[in-house]
């Protein structure tokens, strides 16, 4: 016959049993209540302006500057930074020589990725700038503004959009943002996708 368990255990372990529960379904609880807030952690939110509703450069087919049509459904899984800055080739020539060096620069550092990565530039770029392999140039319509929505930001400058694989502009960039941040959320969508 066995002893009796004395009621000290007993409590003890129902205690025991309490706090693995609480900390088991309270871990769970805090986290979908994060979850359902909006909360994202700091390594997980994007650097540029989420575009609500996105864009749509779907049905866009844009021609290039020589006259040649680019190859928009052509490379299903290529991510795309287009530009469309204004007055290049007057008193704005520094900033768009600066924007224009920064899309290299970012180009340059997808490594690996950067054939998943095309430039478009819509528009003319500063002349003193000789051309750069990777931008392509693309002749600015109607179609292509529309599809570009201007955002909530504002600022002295040109804005920068990011367009997804199917024709979604999914990310802006204000005037003067750092590239940084462009190559940032570019380098995890590449991971992803």
């Amino acid at each position: 016959m066995t002893d009796p368990v004395p009621a000290a255990t007993v409590r003890r372990n129902r205690n025991a049993l309490i706090i693995v529960l609480v900390l088991f379904f309270g871990g769970m609880l805090v986290a979908g209540i994060l979850r359902f807030s909006g909360w994202r952690p700091h390594g997980m939110q994007n650097k540029g302006e989420m575009l609500q509703p996105y864009g749509d450069l779907r049905g866009y087919s844009p021609t290039l500057v020589d006259g040649t049509p680019y190859a928009w459904k052509d490379s299903p899984r290529t991510w795309r930074i287009v530009a469309m800055p204004e007055g290049c080739d007057g008193a704005r020539r520094e900033a768009c020589t600066r924007l224009l060096e920064d899309l290299d620069k970012v180009w340059r550092l997808m490594g690996r990725n950067a054939d998943r990565v095309h430039v478009l530039w819509a528009g003319a770029p500063p002349v003193d700038v000789a051309p750069l392999r990777e931008i392509r140039l693309v002749r600015v319509d109607d179609t292509l503004r529309a599809g570009l929505p201007r955002g909530k930001a504002a600022g002295a400058g040109d804005p920068v959009w990011l367009v997804d694989p199917n024709g979604f502009v999914v990310l802006r960039y204000a005037p003067g943002a750092d590239p940084g941040d462009l190559r940032t959320d570019l380098a995890r969508l590449l991971r992803i996708n």
